[in-house]
């Protein structure tokens, strides 16, 4: 008789009750949990990555691809806006009309995202980043489903912005000098764009009501509001852009093997890495405060004409008045921009002598007020009789 065999079944918990996921499978999972947090650092990141890759913005090359990109958004808008509201389109349309819409969307963020970056780089001051925060959203809405839901009435307000911010910033760089007046003028041109559709649009369908609520009202609408804030000096002034700035004890003009060259006196200690120049500036008697920036222009700005001096620029320097609070205190409007091309900016400095103690704000301006960039710093007395050795930068 053989012996019996007793076999104990193992407890629950120990069988197997499904195969152990793979690496790639709770990777799987994890992306569809947390899709849209990969969507927005997706963004985040292509944002910053075009921030640093960018070529000039005078670029023959990138002015060319936006006419392009402009050119085919505006006939697939066109095209959307001929056949749409149960007009069917032609049946060799048939294969491609389903791509529309993700064509669109894609020109439409290429070219959002560009200006967003452009202005970005020429923005300064509250106003003009709360612009730059409209645009930008603009931009995040232009990925979302509900959005694009919304159909043409958003897309012609789109195609609006992306118009004007291409010519107000090509026409400078075609004339070669800047002027909110050129804005004014890119807004028109935008007009008579959005005009050009409306007629074509309205020939088509014979639907007057239907084309100014779809294309009239949006487009023209976006122009009268990009104007309105244009007058508040709330759109940066593109493209023109502040690449670097800094606050110095002296800045001494040398002649260098490729023309001037600029030794940048200061006091700034090895760690505070992050203050340009002496923003803490220890004033004593006697001392002014320099203020040098660089100014980056397109290759083609330069004086038009004989008597010409090239685009006017101010410095206007404010002091926090313990009674008056931020007063101008001096405004240097005898400055003018040359010549641009130069990929480290036009360089250029202003001073005050004596400064007052206290807080101080400088602000590089266009003739007609908008701001290029700021810089803030604070003066500190100094009772010192000691000989003080500067730190040199070049500049």
């Amino acid at each position: 008789m053989s012996p019996r065999v007793l076999v104990s079944e193992p407890p629950e918990d120990l069988v197997p009750t499904e195969k152990t996921a793979t690496l790639k499978e709770r990777v799987r999972d994890f992306r569809a949990r947390h899709e849209k947090w990969e969507l927005a650092l997706f963004f985040f990141a292509g944002f910053a990555y075009d921030i640093f890759t960018l070529p000039r913005i005078d670029s023959h090359f990138l002015l060319t691809t936006q006419a392009v990109y402009l050119g085919v958004l505006g006939l697939l808008l066109l095209m959307e806006l001929r056949w749409s509201g149960g007009v069917e389109p032609p049946r060799w349309l048939d294969r491609v009309w389903r791509f529309r819409e993700g064509a669109l969307h894609f020109f439409l963020g290429s070219l959002l995202s560009l200006y967003a970056l452009f202005y970005f780089k020429s923005a300064s001051g509250l106003t003009a980043f709360l612009f730059l925060a409209g645009l930008f959203g603009l931009l995040v809405a232009n990925e979302l489903p509900r959005f694009r839901a919304l159909g043409p009435l958003v897309r012609v307000g789109l195609y609006g912005v992306c118009l004007t911010s291409y010519f107000a910033y090509l026409l400078p760089v075609l004339l070669g000098y800047f002027s909110g007046k050129l804005f004014v003028a890119a807004a028109g041109l935008s007009c008579l764009a959005i005009l050009l559709i409306t007629l074509l649009v309205g020939g088509w369908s014979g639907d007057r009501r239907r084309t100014v609520r779809h294309v009239s009202l949006p487009g023209l609408g976006v122009q009268l509001l990009l104007l309105g804030l244009h007058g508040m000096e709330a759109i940066p002034p593109v493209p023109l852009s502040m690449l670097s700035s800094g606050i110095y004890h002296g800045v001494e003009v040398t002649k260098g093997p490729k023309g001037r060259d600029y030794r940048l006196l200061h006091e700034r200690s090895e760690w505070k890495p992050w203050q340009r120049g002496d923003q803490d500036f220890h004033a004593r008697p006697g001392d002014k405060v320099y203020f040098f920036a660089s100014v980056f222009a397109p290759g083609s700005f330069k004086p038009q004409y004989a008597g010409d001096r090239g685009t006017r620029l101010v410095i206007r320097w404010f002091h926090d008045d313990p009674e008056k609070g931020w007063t101008q205190y001096h405004a240097y409007d005898d400055l003018y921009l040359e010549q641009g091309g130069r990929e480290l900016g036009f360089r250029t400095f202003a001073y005050v002598t004596n400064p007052r103690p206290g807080d101080w704000r400088v602000s590089m301006e266009t003739e007609d007020g908008r701001e290029i960039g700021r810089l803030s710093f604070t003066v500190i007395p100094d009772t010192g009789t000691a000989p003080r050795a500067f730190k040199v930068d070049a500049g």
